[in-house]
Order: C-alpha cells, then structure tokens, then sequence
C-alpha cells in the first residue's frame, strides 16, 4: 500500500511539472509572435509622432511673433498712433477752451451782479455831501434855543432833523451804512487818518475824534471817515 501511495504522489508531480512547462511555452510563443513585433514599431512611432507635433505648437506661437508686418499695416499703425496724438491734442484743446469760457463767464456774471450793486455808487457819493451839509445844520442849532417859545426855529430843527432821519432809512435800503468809528480801533481800510497826538484816557491806535463820517456801500468802502487816532504819550 505505501508503495502504491508513492507512486500516485510521483505521477501527481509529473503531471504538475509538465502542466507548468506548457504554460511557459506558450507565453513565450506569444510574446514573440510577429503581430505583436509589427504593432511594437507602430506604437513606437506613434508616440514620437504625438511628441514632435507637441514641440511644433509649443514653437509654433514664438514663430507667429516673429512675422513681420506688411507695409500697408506698418502705414495704417503710424497712421493711428498720429490720429491718437491728434485727438489727444484736440481733447486737451477743448477742456482749455471750456475752462476758459466756464471762467468768462463767471467774471461776466460777477461784473453784471457788481454793475447792479454798485451802480448808484456815483449818485450816492454826490447825496452824502447833502447828508453832510444836514448834519453840520442840525448840529449848529443851540438845543437851548429849541422852546416852545421860539415856534419858528423849533420847527425848523425838527423839520431838518426828519429829514435826516429819512435819508439814512433811505441810505441803509440801499446798502449805504454810515460810518461813526469813535473810540474803535483805526482801520486803514475804512478810516483815513489826519493827524495822530495822544489824547488823554485813549488807548494807542484807537480813533480819537471823528471829524467826517465815512459810508460803505454794500461792504465796500464807498468814503472812508476822516479821524485823528490817539498815540502814546
């Protein structure tokens, strides 16, 4: 029986051996069959082909660049770098233009609304002399004299002081502002000094007597106060 059982074991080998044997040679015989040896080139090609076609259009944009103009577009680009010049040129020679006429006529509105304030600036410098002249009459009147015992001069004072007191309502309706700077501080742009000389219980600088009144006109200086301003001792 053990003699039978080794027997069987050996032919189980054998035929595993051999099993094995052809299965190594038919893998040979299909590796090296000529199909797959023609298809091997083929691939080979094919995969050389695919890499040269890469190379040319990775070269093929730097070739575009290189392609130099013709002479109709090199005359139609000088063409049109000098049109942008020139319309550069001309759109900075607009905004000047509107600049310039914007700042025109602005000044033409500033003159018309002057013209229209300070047009009667003429007429009132003639008026103040007659503002002046009621002034120095209602002043030279002796108040002690103003009774009702002397009737004729007391109407007569009141008559002139109405009168004055109706020209400067009409004066300030029309922006003229009299000017009484006594004891202000001197301003050479509203008051003319005559004289300067230290006056007691004045401070340095300060008007101290006030000879002529001035008057603005719609703030501008239209007569400018006569003064006498106070000095250090």
């Amino acid at each position: 029986r053990c003699a039978d059982s080794a027997r069987r074991v050996r032919c189980g080998e054998v035929k595993m051996a051999s099993w094995c044997v052809r299965a190594v040679r038919q893998s040979y015989s299909i590796i090296g069959s000529p199909g797959l040896l023609r298809a091997s080139p083929r691939l080979l090609c094919t995969a050389a082909q695919q890499k040269s076609n890469g190379q040319r259009s990775e070269e093929e944009p730097s070739g575009v660049s290189k392609v130099e103009q013709s002479p109709a577009e090199k005359a139609w680009s000088e063409e049109k770098v000098q049109l942008e010049e020139q319309l550069k040129e001309i759109t900075d020679k607009y905004k000047r233009a509107l600049a310039d006429t914007e700042n025109l006529r602005q000044r033409s509105q500033k003159m018309v609304e002057d013209a229209k304030l300070y047009g009667i600036q003429g007429f009132c410098k003639d008026l103040l002399e007659v503002a002046d002249i009621l002034e120095k009459a209602t002043e030279s009147v002796p108040k002690e004299e103003v009774t009702p015992g002397n009737p004729h001069l007391k109407n007569l004072y009141e008559g002139l002081v109405m009168t004055e007191v109706q020209m400067q309502k009409v004066f300030t309706k029309h922006g003229l502002v009299k000017l009484n700077p006594a004891g202000q501080k001197f301003d050479p742009y509203e008051h003319e000094a005559l004289f300067h000389a230290p006056v007691e219980g004045k401070e340095p600088g300060t008007v101290a007597m006030v000879t002529k009144v001035g008057y603005k006109l719609y703030g501008r200086t239209l007569r400018p106060a006569l003064v006498g301003v106070a000095k250090a001792p």
